[in-house]
């Protein structure tokens, strides 16, 4: 069974950046894409971005794509995500997500392994 772990949410003011970390336990993290969504209060689940087993492909919701990174480091069985120049309307909580395949996707559907979410709160 695999684990997922998101840290590195908290409270930053607009303008500001964040790093979110997801540690995940299980020996093949390294062939496995992964993925980050966020939900807001009342409103569904949403893509974020996401990346292939080796990190050679990566997709971002387009208007996200300027201000976010997704990278991973498959030696420490981590995927992270660096998110710069925040917006109140970024607030959310942050959630990471492991398909059982090497190919990434963009639908909460095709994840098979969810974190707990971390929260993420932008002030004006």
């Amino acid at each position: 069974q695999v684990q997922l772990a998101e840290s590195g949410g908290g409270l930053v003011q607009a303008g500001g950046s964040l790093r979110l970390s997801c540690a995940a336990s299980g020996r093949t993290f390294s062939t496995k894409a992964m993925g980050w969504f966020r939900q807001a209060p009342g409103k569904e689940r949403e893509f974020v971005a996401a990346i292939t087993w080796s990190g050679s492909t990566r997709y971002y919701a387009e208007s996200l794509k300027d201000r976010f990174t997704i990278s991973r480091d498959n030696a420490k069985n981590t995927v992270s995500l660096q998110m710069n120049s925040l917006k109140p309307e970024d607030t959310a909580v942050y959630y990471c997500a492991q398909r059982n395949i090497s190919v990434a996707a963009t639908t909460a559907l095709d994840y098979d392994y969810w974190g707990q979410g971390t929260q993420v709160t932008v002030t004006s």
